[in-house]
Parts: structure tokens; sequence; C-alpha cells
């Protein structure tokens, strides 16, 4: 009995761990990102639905819940597990939704104009975050190893996952930046640039970050011992995925309040 408690918390920690995408400065970032550019109108709008607060705020708010009994149908949501023997076309939607499917559903929501007040702060919230979540590489990781929760990396001498370091040791190594900082040198963008980085669907973008995570599990095996050599490769890596995050973000809102 006890054997079977221990094996069940261990699979539940490992769900936990695949929720929480790039940390909270990463989705502070993306949001902070989103922010800059959003629309006048939508800038009015959300801060009214967000009852004054920023989708800064909220940011992270998804990542807790989700692990509460009443929403924890959601856990899935925040990623789309491809294994390697299959294409992302072949994968079909996690029976309680995936990150594609949770996208699609609350942006429709949000703009059909028939959600209650709360309703609709409820799927703003869901869709700031998972904006952040479909640019973190390891959310479209293969389902046998978790997201890259079952493969063993030694990060700066210190025995983690995989999955964890593209939460928070890549980031955090990269640079040791506030939110508003990483927002400051990331967003320089021209307006013909940011305009070629929001082109796209929720499954164009996830295909891109699909092709990113392949990569990353060729070069992460197993007792990888990540450093500042393994953190310099991949530093443009997370810093395009935020500014990404963050400007696709602004325009899935500026559509949704026009």
């Amino acid at each position: 009995m006890k054997t079977k408690t221990i094996i069940l918390t261990f699979a539940a920690l490992l769900i936990v761990a695949e929720c929480f995408a790039w940390g909270q400065v990463g989705h502070d970032t993306a949001c902070a990102i989103a922010e800059k550019h959003l629309s006048r109108k939508a800038k009015k709008k959300i801060k009214k639905v967000l009852k004054g607060k920023s989708i800064v705020y909220w940011a992270n708010w998804l990542d807790y819940i989700s692990h509460t009994p009443e929403y924890e149908y959601m856990k899935t949501w925040h990623f789309k597990n491809i294994n390697a023997d299959q294409t992302y076309e072949e994968v079909p939607p996690a029976e309680n939704g995936d990150i594609i499917t949770a996208l699609n559903e609350q942006v429709s929501k949000l703009k059909s104009g028939k959600l209650s007040e709360e309703e609709e702060a409820f799927a703003l919230k869901i869709v700031i975050h998972l904006l952040g979540d479909l640019h973190q590489p390891m959310h479209l990781g293969r389902k046998t190893d978790y997201g890259g929760n079952l493969i063993t990396v030694i990060s700066f001498e210190q025995e983690k996952n995989l999955h964890a370091i593209w939460d928070e040791d890549v980031v955090f190594y990269a640079h040791s930046w506030t939110y508003t900082e990483w927002t400051e040198q990331l967003d320089r963008t021209s307006k013909q640039e940011r305009k070629a980085i929001e082109q796209g669907t929720f499954d164009d973008w996830a295909r891109e970050t699909y092709t990113l995570c392949k990569e990353i599990y060729a070069n992460t095996p197993e007792g990888t011992e990540v450093s500042y050599d393994y953190i310099g490769k991949y530093t443009p890596i997370v810093e395009q995925q935020l500014l990404k995050a963050g400007l696709r973000l602004a325009r899935v809102l500026n559509e949704i309040y026009r």
C-alpha cells in the first residue's frame, strides 16, 4: 500500500512539473511584451474585464488553479504530447483537451460576446497563460517521458529533469533579469518583423515549437551535463520564444477585442 502511494505521488508530481512552463519570469515577460502592443480598444476592454489588473498580474494564475480539485480537468490543457514515432498531425487531441483545443475553445468563447463578466475573465486568464506555454519547447514533448520529466540531466552540478531546466534554469542562466528587463531587451523589433512573427495559427506556432523540441531532445540525452555552453547555445531560442509568445498574444487579444 505504501509503495502504491509513493508511485501515485510521484506520478502526480510529474504532471504538476509538466505544467509549469517558463516559470514566473518567462510568463510575466510574455505578458509584459504583449501589453506593449495592445490596441487602445483592447487595453480598455481588458482592463475592465480584469477589474483594473494587468495581464501580467494573471500570467501565472493558471498554473496554480489547475492543481486544485475544482479545476484539475484543465491539467492537460497546458501541453500537447507527441511521441518520437509520431508526427504532429498524427496525434489526436487529449481526451480532456490539450493546449490547442483549449486555446481554440477559449478564444472562440471570448469572440462570441456571449460570456458573463465572470466567464469572460476566466477565459481571458486561460488564454494569456497558454500562449506562453505554447512557446515552451518541452510542452510539445513526448508522452512517454512526460514532456522530458523522466529524462535526468545535471544542471550546474544539480540533478534535475529536462523539462524542469527548460522551465527555469535555461531562462535564469541566460540572463538573471527581472521580467521588465527581459521585456525591455527583447521587445526591439521593427513593425515588419513583428508582422512576420504574428502570422499563423495556434497549430502553426505549435509546429514551430515542436521542431525546437525535437532538436532539444536530440541534443540533451539522459545524463547531459548542462552548463554555460548549453545555456549559450539555447539563449537565442529562449529569447526568440518569449518574444514570439508576447507578440502573438497581443495579436490574439487585439483580434478578440477589436
